[in-house]
């Protein structure tokens, strides 16, 4: 999403670290060119033109410019104002205490709501709580079922009416009989997914009132569309004065958004972003954090997310079980196909890239081989594992070229493709066992790496 505006503020701030000396003329000159890399971004004008002066007041300060290390000092001025200007610290769902938590999804048609209220139904599932889901949504074609496809998908209750007419008093009805079933039958969690609108009106916006009076919510999530740029600050701004919102969750934020809608929200409307939709799975939902986002931006990446999404990927006890295969060299080819399928899990390789430092470079370096993207390239390895026996698979050393030959027709590949796969192979085998801790002597620095990443 920042992968423009990142790449235009990184190349601003390398001249300034480039300099050991720095004038107020420099940094003014500098602050410019980040100005309408935001403007490009489509973040508002006034707030553009705030930020810039509270970055240029504290940036030409004597503390900074008087420093040993002034380019590094005003990127670090940078990166808390951009922090700052998305709200400085993350800002957790509000769970009551006496279930069930009630939370009511808002937003125009179009934004992701009902796909979004399945990805927060799979995230309480998957911390133990029950969720019910109640659509509540009679006025689109189809609202009901599909939200009753993605409960079923996810293997989570679905209350809906058996006939609702597309009135005011039959929805408020429903919402209140959804409430009562998830008060009454011990739910953990009951998410409304409320009817949404091609654009704001008052018949819209007085549905909404009534339905947040009957059910009471914790909170009241408005879903926007990232693509929107500056019109989702005006959406979450309208919704705010008319129900009064809790938070925002941007959707579609892994397209071609610019991020005008994830720097702007939460200046302008006060409210928190608190998740970001970045991707159609209904795992693909990210706890938004300031902090971490402004190192995105600024090219710095995201290393606690990405510990925090490989934690959640690999088990204490996979990773004890490949550590013992490793260093006992035993490490096979469906391992290695494991392995690959598991950090696909993760994220896309772009994604997995962002929360990198220099990630962008290595993403447009990646572009340019000849093998094709990365993700390309792994799809073709897990093909050609694939199309080997049980016992290729399980020993490499019986691969004649005969055997070549059949996983290169039944993969779609080479010969050489197969040959150069063998020998990535044995390549990360080697490289894995010295790094967990088949050579002698490493320990010491493997230890402290460990020590390193604790500390986080």
């Amino acid at each position: 999403m920042f992968s423009s505006l990142s790449e235009k503020i990184e190349r601003v701030f390398k001249r300034l670290r480039g300099q050991g000396v720095l004038s107020a003329q420099d940094v003014t000159e500098a602050l410019k060119e980040v100005r309408v890399a935001l403007l490009e971004a489509d973040v508002n004008f006034k707030l553009v033109k705030d930020f810039i002066q509270r970055v240029q007041d504290k940036a030409t300060g004597q503390e900074v410019l008087g420093s040993l290390t002034p380019g590094h000092q005003v990127v670090k001025v940078v990166w808390e104002e951009l922090r700052d200007l998305m709200g400085h610290e993350q800002v957790a769902l509000s769970l009551s205490s006496m279930p069930p938590t009630v939370m009511m999804m808002v937003g125009l048609q179009g934004s992701g709501k009902t796909t979004t209220c399945g990805k927060l139904g799979q995230r309480f599932k998957a911390q133990g709580k029950r969720v019910l889901l109640v659509a509540a949504d009679p006025r689109r074609p189809a609202a009901g079922e599909q939200l009753a496809s993605i409960g079923e998908a996810l293997d989570v209750t679905v209350h809906r009416a058996d006939r609702i007419r597309d009135s005011r008093a039959d929805v408020i009805r429903m919402c209140r009989e959804g409430y009562d079933r998830g008060r009454d039958q011990g739910y953990d969690v009951v998410v409304f997914d409320t009817g949404g609108r091609l654009h704001i009106d008052d018949e819209l916006m007085q549905e909404l009132v009534e339905i947040k009076e009957v059910v009471q919510p914790h909170e009241v999530l408005l879903v926007v569309d990232a693509m929107t740029g500056q019109d989702a600050v005006t959406v979450a701004e309208r919704f705010d004065a008319s129900i009064g919102l809790t938070g925002v969750i941007l959707t579609k934020v892994e397209g071609d958004a610019r991020g005008g809608a994830v720097l702007s929200v939460r200046a302008a409307t006060g409210k928190p972003i608190k998740f970001l939709g970045i991707g159609e799975k209904f795992d693909a939902l990210e706890v938004f954090h300031p902090d971490r986002m402004a190192s995105r931006i600024l090219g710095m990446g995201d290393v606690l997310s990405l510990i925090e999404k490989a934690e959640e990927t690999f088990s204490r006890e996979e990773a004890a079980a490949l550590q013992r295969k490793v260093t006992s060299n035993n490490l096979t080819f469906e391992d290695f196909r494991d392995q690959i399928q598991q950090v696909n899990r993760m994220g896309s390789f772009d994604q997995i890239l962002g929360m990198i430092p220099g990630g962008d470079k290595i993403k447009s370096m990646a572009g340019n081989l000849n093998g094709g993207l990365p993700e390309q390239e792994m799809k073709r390895v897990v093909a050609m594992i694939d199309s080997m026996t049980r016992r290729e698979r399980r020993d490499h050393t019986v691969l004649n070229g005969s055997r070549k030959k059949r996983i290169a027709r039944g993969s779609g590949t080479s010969v050489q493709d197969v040959n150069r796969l063998i020998k990535q192979f044995l390549g990360a085998r080697t490289m894995m066992k010295s790094l967990i801790g088949g050579r002698p002597g490493k320990k010491g620095k493997r230890r402290k790496l460990i020590r390193a990443l604790q500390s986080h």
